[in-house]
């Protein structure tokens, strides 16, 4: 009998000892979980297999599809914005611009300067002298109606006269050189070697005076009366000469019509040139519209002038500007002082 219990016993204690054994190896515990959970890590490199790789290639590929296109936006269309912004979508607009390089002076116009003969067949260079006057913004709106620029060389004196018009023209993106302080034809046997350089340095420090920046180193003889010496200066000075290829001879004209009639018979027989008009004279302002309409009508295109570097003016002539119009070159007051806001 204790033989049968004590076998029971046993059977029982080793049943027991297997049930913990086979408890204990089969449990997960947290001190096994960390090898488990590293090494899941193994399968980070799964994105990896051949089978992935197609539809990263696909996007590649796409991306780059689109951005093939891409260059046609490298090429700078920041000048089709600009034309864009024209209201006429028949304007006669501005077919090139071209920059000068002013070392040495050059000149354009073949009246008198015949070493660069840069336009090509039906292309015009629109110029206006003698400004800026009253009659000029009608002479700007025409050439925004039209969606155009030209180069204006305006008087020195008449700068300090009306130097909000001439802050007009360039606002408006035009070039702007001088044409002498007074419009004296440096010429003149009564005017020493000094007067003519004070005409031209003048000249050209008003029209800083009234922009509040330097002008280009644009300059045209009045009434195209060059000198040798002058012509030397100005090329010391690296400031480009202009003459005329097609004159209007709008001073002289009966009307509007007679300036049209001149401009276009004589560049129809010419081909192409630089274009010589006054800003100042009103039956230009009146002319100019149709004048740019028929221009665009016989297939001519406008260039622009710029300058590749600005004149930097002289100093003395900057000083003697402001001695001669009895200004202050600094305000002895504040603002604050002299204008007030009484309503708004």
């Amino acid at each position: 009998m204790r033989n049968a219990l004590g076998l029971m016993l046993a059977s029982v204690v080793m049943a027991l000892v297997i049930t913990g054994v086979w408890f204990w190896t089969s449990s997960p515990r947290t001190d096994a979980a960390a090898p488990q959970t590293v090494a899941a890590r193994a399968p980070e490199p799964l994105p990896a297999p051949a089978a992935a790789r197609p539809a990263p290639r696909d996007d590649v590929e796409t991306t780059a599809s689109l951005s093939k296109p891409a260059p046609a936006p490298a090429p700078i269309p920041a000048a089709q914005p600009m034309r864009s912004a024209c209201a006429n979508p028949d304007a006669l607009g501005v077919s090139r611009t071209v920059v000068i390089d002013t070392t040495g002076g050059p000149g354009f116009g073949f009246l008198q300067y015949k070493q660069f003969d840069f336009l090509t067949d039906k292309e015009v260079v629109l110029t206006f002298d003698d400004g800026p006057w009253p009659t000029t913004p009608a002479v700007l709106k025409a050439l925004s109606d039209e969606c155009t620029k030209a180069l204006f060389f305006p008087v020195g004196k008449h700068t300090t006269y009306h130097p909000e018009i001439l802050k007009q023209v360039a606002t408006a993106g035009h070039t702007i050189g001088s044409h002498t302080w007074s419009h004296a034809h440096l010429d003149s046997k009564k005017l020493t070697e000094a007067q003519v350089k004070e005409e031209i340095e003048k000249g050209f420090s008003a029209v800083k005076m009234a922009l509040g920046t330097a002008p280009a180193p644009f300059f045209r003889f009045p009434g195209l009366a060059h000198t040798q010496p002058a012509l030397g200066y100005l090329a010391s000075r690296n400031i480009s000469m202009f003459s005329v290829d097609v004159d209007s001879n709008d001073f002289r004209s009966s009307g509007p019509d007679q300036v049209i009639q001149n401009v276009m018979t004589k560049l129809d027989k010419q081909g192409k040139g630089v274009i010589l008009m006054h800003d100042l004279q009103k039956s230009t302002a009146q002319a100019l519209p149709t004048l740019l309409r028929r221009l665009k009508a016989g297939g001519y295109k406008v260039v622009q002038m710029r300058a590749k570097e600005q004149l930097e003016t002289l100093p003395e002539y900057d000083a003697m500007l402001v001695k001669d119009q009895k200004m202050p070159a600094v305000a002895s007051r504040p603002i604050s002082s002299v204008v007030q806001t009484v309503s708004q």
